[in-house]
């Protein structure tokens, strides 16, 4: 929908900036610098790259106090939050009326709904479920018997919470992650793997949120629990068991093997892998695609498979990347030793001569 072109000065009042030109201008939208068109704002978060505005279709632009720009320029602290508040006021989230819960949705009688929540067509809520004010239920999401869900949650379609989830307040929960899924538990018992106990349940702390696709498996006996805070991006795996501590960042693709468990702080980069009933200490940083097969001590950054400290593996790259020179300097030395090797042959037969005569 088509908003109102607004002023700079207006939009630098908005932010609490200061604006370095023509305040009287107007722009009709915001955008980032790769896809700006004529009469829109763009951003610039760095003064080092000012020279990326050159040629720009951009009207104008919200930048770094003392920031060198040839366009008319709204000087703030903060960039982003800045951009960020004028892009929403140009292109408001949608907020449909709150309904309550819709007719379409199945609610068996003895859950227990607070009545501001609001459930979409084709949900289902299973018996003793429990859900809490302002929470906001997407269509086609299976919540299962005996979860409890906390105030302000969000849960996106397709989503399923299996029996006894718990969800901390204002967490969200992204379309089609599972949450309580059996764990990959089993024993071999006369030539067949047989599943072990599944009587656990995932407990999510308040103020977090679980990213599209992401699948963490319930506890054997208690619970698999994911700390306050915790932020875990789509497709992530995570086992039965695994205690995961407040305020992880968790990227995508993340695989974490069953009862391993994190710190506070901790952030694993993507497609990073760890192994069973490991620890990893707080403030930790695991890379991209690091295989973890011990424990991790607090603050460490870790690299590379099998991972290892920061410093060993940027070591062990260096020491890699050399490797066709060293293999070169290797033949010469052979070819050098094999020289030598004959020259010596060639001199035995004459210190024996030399004996002889003596």
């Amino acid at each position: 929908m088509p908003q109102t072109p607004r002023t700079l000065g207006e939009l630098a009042q908005l932010v609490g900036g200061t604006v370095r030109g023509d305040a009287a201008i107007t722009v009709t939208d915001a955008s980032p610098p790769a896809t700006v068109a004529a009469g829109q704002l763009t951003m610039l978060d760095s003064v080092d790259r000012a020279k990326k505005l050159a040629g720009t279709a951009a009207a104008a632009v919200v930048a770094p106090v003392g920031a060198a720009t040839e366009l008319p320029t709204i000087e703030v602290a903060d960039v982003h939050a800045a951009f960020k508040t004028i892009v929403a006021l140009f292109r408001p989230t949608y907020v449909g009326t709150r309904r309550g819960v819709s007719p379409h949705a199945i609610v068996r009688p003895t859950a227990k709904l607070d009545r501001s929540v609001v459930v979409y067509p084709h949900c289902v809520i299973e018996d003793d479920v429990e859900i809490g004010p302002n929470t906001v239920i997407h269509g086609g999401v299976h919540i299962m018997a005996g979860t409890k869900i906390g105030a302000d949650v969000t849960i996106f379609p397709n989503a399923v919470l299996y029996d006894n989830t718990i969800v901390g307040d204002r967490s969200i929960i992204h379309a089609a992650a599972v949450l309580g899924a059996f764990g990959f538990g089993y024993k071999q018992v006369g030539g067949k793997h047989v599943m072990t106990a599944q009587l656990g349940y995932v407990e999510l702390g308040c103020d977090v949120e679980i990213g599209a696709g992401t699948t963490i498996d319930r506890g054997t006996y208690g619970p698999t629990r994911i700390g306050e805070g915790t932020k875990i991006d789509d497709q992530v795996m995570i086992g039965h068991n695994c205690v995961i501590g407040k305020h992880n960042l968790i990227c995508s693709q993340v695989g974490i093997a069953g009862s391993s468990s994190t710190g506070d702080y901790v952030v694993i980069a993507g497609q990073a892998g760890l192994r069973d009933h490991i620890h990893i200490g707080d403030k930790a940083v695991l890379s991209a695609m690091a295989g973890v097969i011990n424990d991790v001590p607090d603050g460490t950054v870790m690299m590379g498979i099998p991972a290892t400290p920061e410093r060993e593996q940027k070591l062990k790259q260096v020491a890699w990347m050399k490797l066709p020179e060293m293999r070169q300097e290797f033949k010469e030395l052979q070819r050098t030793v094999a020289q030598l090797q004959a020259q010596l042959a060639q001199l035995a037969p004459r210190a024996g001569d030399d004996k002889a005569a003596a």
